[in-house]
């Protein structure tokens, strides 16, 4: 949707987008309020050089977001301004809403969020609106409140990539669809750090037979080696890259398992996917809010704890019957239409009283 000087804006969103999945999300919430019936326009921040700090790309990204909301408010004049992400909102030119799946208070500790988290602070309670990706990350806030400024829940919409009779049901979890699902285990690697990749790995060539393959998807080889994985050439271990949405989640109805050991995870859209798709979620558990986690304890808590190689074998060779369908319920909250009914009758009605 082109919005041309001058045109009449309900909604301007200002779009960090620094990663695939951050323009994902900002694309569901813009596409949700345009089915409301509101007028958005959207102000996309410029991709910044690499730098060797958290701080110093979270600087060049807030600037660029700066740029991009000046850009668009010299020529619209919008009832109302959405910032996606705190990083989005440091230097903003005009107070507006905030959305955001954590703060830097919760994500940026020490050094690496020394001047985010004074300034974060500010934005906060100078923000007209909080919008929270999660009941979890609306409790990180600094000292737990928010300063009396309105807040909204609004989640990121998951749904399955296939209808469900399409999929196929994890192996030997009777009760489900039927259908195939050849590969044993597949991971997301993006920031192989932070995702754990390490503890992913270690665990995998713990609990492998042979024949069995894991699957790492969202990052180059080229990069994981700089990062000091070397995985070229590891028996059951492949890597895939960088894949289109649409192959992605392919695989994952073809998984039987998603592994993961995040050390903190922000809000785990990954695997929320992978549920949606019908794969067991294996996983450590994390801070943050990982609104996955209390979903998959609930489905089966012998896949979620420290052992995670144990957690592994178990989810392989002993799944729980009708994990998949249980696991569709549980993501109802997440589903399109309920986001849909969230920014409808809660989000637009109070940004545009």
């Amino acid at each position: 949707m082109t919005v041309r000087a001058g045109d009449a804006v309900d909604v301007l969103l200002v779009s960090l987008g620094s990663t695939a999945g951050l323009r994902a999300v900002d694309g569901e919430l813009v596409d949700s309020m345009r089915r409301a019936g509101a007028r958005v326009a959207v102000a996309a921040a410029r991709p910044t050089r690499t730098v060797r700090t958290l701080a110093l790309t979270d600087l060049g990204w807030a600037l660029a977001a700066r740029r991009a909301a000046e850009a668009e408010l010299s020529r619209l004049t919008p009832a109302a301004v959405i910032y996606s992400t705190c990083t989005a909102a440091l230097f903003w030119p005009r107070p507006g809403a905030i959305r955001f799946d954590a703060t830097a208070a919760a994500n940026r500790p020490g050094r690496h969020g020394f001047w985010q988290r004074p300034v974060e602070r500010r934005r906060l309670r100078g923000a007209s609106l909080l919008l929270p990706q999660s009941e979890g990350a609306l409790s990180e806030l600094p000292g737990g409140e928010t300063g009396g400024v309105p807040a909204i829940v609004v989640p990121v919409p998951v749904e399955p990539s296939r209808p469900v009779s399409e999929q196929g049901a994890p192996a030997g979890a009777a009760g489900d669809e039927p259908g195939a699902r050849d590969i044993a285990a597949i991971t997301y690697a993006a920031n192989p750090h932070k995702k754990g990749l390490d503890r992913v790995l270690a665990a995998w060539r713990a609990a492998r037979r042979p024949g069995e393959e894991l699957l790492v998807a969202g990052a180059r080889a080229e990069d994981l080696r700089a990062a000091g994985y070397e995985l070229a050439g590891e028996e059951g271990v492949r890597v895939l890259g960088l894949l289109a949405t649409g192959e992605y989640r392919a695989l994952l109805r073809r998984a039987r398992v998603f592994l993961c050991a995040p050390r903190r995870e922000d809000y785990g859209i990954a695997q929320l996917e992978a549920l949606a798709d019908g794969c067991l979620l294996v996983t450590t558990p994390a801070p943050g809010p990982y609104v996955a986690l209390p979903i998959a304890r609930a489905l089966d808590g012998r896949l979620v704890g420290d052992d995670l190689s144990g957690s592994l074998r178990i989810a392989l060779e002993d799944p729980t019957s009708g994990y998949a369908a249980r696991a569709r319920e549980a993501l109802l909250p997440f589903a399109r239409a309920a986001v849909d009914r969230v920014v409808a009758e809660q989000l637009l009605p109070r940004l545009l009283p």
